[in-house]
């Protein structure tokens, strides 16, 4: 047997594939996302995209099968976490950063979230990734913020407000717009952090 003949389709995909770099793939992920912003997450089409960049449809579709694949895959590639490395030495001080880093990109996740909303009601992968790039690592690094504060004996373990801190700043960088069609931008959240949030935790505003 020749080595083409050894060659199956399986192989044929794999080096097909290689021929999209790193680089090219995120400019088809940027392009993609800007569009679910300005235009809504069923105004994008795989087709669309194509043309935009400049590369074949066929490409896109032998990497990705369907949009919801390739809109996953671009939420994933464009992970930023906001609160990644806060660590002041104070939960109060790790609030006001994680606020400040919550509004400075406000505008960006949240018209992004509002354009995917009816979309994650429908795709289970498209609500995994999601999860995956703009909830869980935020969870995760306010959880490890209130571990560190308790370990250091800054408030008690089971203080009532605790739980309820991951909830608090981020859904006021949803809430501001529905209520006030306004982004919730840095100053706004850390005010909120300053009037409610550390008041709420027993935490003075010069901690």
């Amino acid at each position: 047997m020749t080595s083409q003949a050894a060659d199956g389709p399986e192989t044929v995909v794999a080096s097909r594939r290689s021929k999209i770099t790193p680089e090219r793939e995120l400019e088809f992920f940027d392009a993609a996302l800007d569009q679910i912003r300005e235009c809504g997450y069923d105004a994008l089409s795989m087709e669309g995209i194509a043309t935009s960049t400049r590369c074949s449809k066929s490409t896109l579709y032998r990497q990705w099968k369907t949009k919801p694949q390739f809109v996953a895959a671009a939420l994933r590639a464009k992970h930023c976490p906001r609160f990644g490395g806060i660590d002041t030495g104070s939960l109060a001080g790790d609030l006001r950063a994680a606020a400040r880093a919550a509004g400075e990109r406000s505008d960006d996740d949240t018209r992004l979230l509002q354009a995917l909303g009816p979309a994650l009601m429908q795709d289970d992968e498209l609500q995994r990734a999601l999860h995956d790039v703009l909830v869980g690592p935020e969870l995760c690094a306010l959880q490890a913020m209130i571990q560190r504060a308790v370990d250091r004996g800054e408030i008690a373990a089971d203080h009532p407000v605790l739980e309820f801190v991951p909830a608090q700043l981020l859904g006021m960088v949803r809430v501001r717009p529905l209520l006030e069609r306004r982004y919730a931008d840095a100053d706004y959240l850390e005010r909120y952090v300053e009037v409610a949030l550390l008041p709420a935790l027993g935490l003075s505003e010069a901690t």
